[in-house]
């Protein structure tokens, strides 16, 4: 009984509803462009609540895109305490730079079906 959300026989090839949810859970930090701070952790932790049990190839993306999300609002945190002596501009710029061209990368590794571990990144959530 093989379905769009059965998962995935091991070694075989993730297939196009796992590889679209794979890149969804990085793509989700973006809310954190609409509620900021809390709005990166929220969209990968509903992508792995809700499909990790599903497919271990979504798990593995969406874990992968909570730690490293949780670590960039961690960090975000230091940078906003930081810019009580000017550091803090410059070194969020550059986190954020850094955030959005590594989510984009982990999206597209995804996408082609791929895995992706983020460099730098925390691994809090197992």
């Amino acid at each position: 009984m093989d379905g769009p959300n059965s998962p995935a026989t091991p070694g075989a090839a993730p297939s196009e509803n796992e590889r679209t949810w794979g890149m969804l859970a990085h793509l989700s930090a973006l809310a954190g462009l609409v509620v900021p701070l809390v709005g990166i952790v929220v969209g990968p932790l509903i992508v792995w609540l809700s499909r990790r049990d599903g497919s271990p190839f979504v798990a593995e993306h969406a874990k992968e895109a909570l730690n490293f999300n949780i670590s960039v609002l961690l960090g975000a945190l230091a940078c906003m305490l930081l810019t009580l002596v000017f550091v803090g501009f410059l070194l969020g710029t550059a986190l954020f730079i850094t955030w959005l061209v590594m989510m984009l990368i982990a999206a597209i590794k995804a996408s082609e079906g791929h895995p992706y571990r983020y460099p730098l990144s925390l691994r809090l959530v197992k």
